[in-house]
């Protein structure tokens, strides 16, 4: 082996171990954390939370026939998962301007599946992979482009379906 090689592994191994006597010297695990546990959390890392969005504050809307509504349809797809269609109405999706202020009737969806986040969604369609066995509720819910979640009359913006998945 050459002499660069060889000191690179050595390096590597040796920084490799220091790394992890740290790590479990602070508690580090490879769980990871909880974060809804502000225990969990350095004061500098919780205010980069806060600033950056804030899903804990509620865009609240008054009812009326400009109101935000939402309807979902899950399908099966026909070679493999399944296909979600998100009709927003009085809503348009607005990826341009993700984690910014919030503007009246735009902003994003979040998807969940047996209420675990599966992600952000940007537009009408989402092919989902394999659902997992049983009843599976896919729910979607209406977001401004500051994450914050949609309400009508404090009734959150949100749609769900349950199918069977054998």
């Amino acid at each position: 082996m050459s002499r660069p090689l060889a000191l690179f592994a050595i390096g590597l191994l040796f920084g490799g171990g220091a790394g992890f006597v740290i790590a479990a010297g602070n508690g580090v695990t490879f769980e990871g954390h909880d974060h809804d546990d502000p225990s969990q959390h350095t004061s500098m890392e919780m205010q980069a939370e806060m600033t950056s969005h804030d899903h804990s504050s509620a865009v609240n809307l008054p009812a009326g026939a400009d109101a935000p509504g939402l309807e979902i349809k899950l399908t099966k797809d026909p070679m493999a998962g399944w296909n979600l269609q998100v009709i927003p109405q009085n809503f348009r999706f607005a990826p341009e301007n993700a984690s910014t202020a919030d503007i009246s009737g735009e902003g994003h969806a979040h998807v969940y599946i047996n209420g675990v986040k599966l992600g952000r969604l940007y537009g009408n369609w989402l092919h989902i992979g394999d659902l997992p066995k049983g009843d599976a509720e896919v729910k979607v819910s209406l977001n401004g482009n500051g994450h914050s979640p949609l309400m009508v009359d404090d009734v959150p913006v949100e749609a769900s379906v349950t199918v069977q998945v054998k």
